[in-house]
C-alpha cells in the first residue's frame, strides 16, 4: 500500500457527509443542559495542555446519564486534518434537576499532525462540548458549546516538547 491518506476512507474525512450513527447517538429520557464552557489558557504556549470545564444540568424530571463529548477542530493547518476530532469522553450520571461541573486536560499530543513526524504547530483552535458530535442532528434534543483558543509559538516536532 503506497497511499496512506484517510481522505475517502472514513467519515472524519468525508466533507458534509454524515455519518448514519455518529458516536454518542441515542436516546435518553431527560434532557441536559451546558453552559460554563471555560477554557484555561485561552492562549498557551506550543507545548502546554489545555485545561477545560464545563457544567452539564439534567433539566428533566428523570435522573439520567450524558456522555459528554469534547471535540477539537483545527481552523488552518499545514496537512489535511479531520473536520474535528474526538479528545475526551465520560459518561456522567445527573439526578434530576441537578448539575456538576466536569474538569477536562486536552494535552498537547492530542494537538499533534503528521507531516512526515508528528508536530504541533501554532494556530487558532475551536474545541466543542456537549453531548454529541458538533453540527449532528439527533432526534433527542442537544446542545454543543464552542470556543476558540490560541497556541503561540514556532512549529516544531512532538519529540521537542
Amino acid at each position: 500500500m503506497e497511499n496512506y491518506t484517510m481522505e475517502g476512507r472514513t467519515y472524519r474525512y468525508y466533507g458534509q457527509e454524515a455519518p448514519l450513527y455518529p458516536f454518542g447517538y441515542g436516546l435518553s429520557y431527560t434532557t441536559f443542559r451546558y453552559r460554563d464552557l471555560v477554557l484555561s489558557p485561552p492562549v498557551l504556549p506550543i507545548c502546554t495542555n489545555l485545561s477545560v470545564s464545563v457544567v452539564l444540568e439534567n433539566t428533566g424530571q428523570r435522573d439520567g446519564e450524558e456522555v459528554v463529548q469534547l471535540y477539537l477542530r483545527w481552523e488552518q493547518s499545514s496537512v489535511p486534518v479531520p473536520r474535528w476530532q474526538l479528545v475526551a469522553f465520560r459518561r456522567v450520571a445527573v439526578p434530576a434537576g441537578r448539575e456538576t461541573k466536569l474538569s477536562f486536560q486536552v494535552v498537547a499530543e492530542q494537538r499533534a499532525v503528521w507531516a512526515q513526524n508528528w508536530r504541533l504547530e501554532p494556530g487558532t483552535f475551536t474545541l466543542f462540548a456537549g453531548g454529541q458530535q458538533p453540527s449532528q442532528r439527533t432526534r433527542a434534543p442537544s446542545e454543543v458549546l464552542s470556543t476558540r483558543f490560541t497556541v503561540t509559538g514556532a512549529a516544531r516536532p512532538l519529540s521537542g516538547c
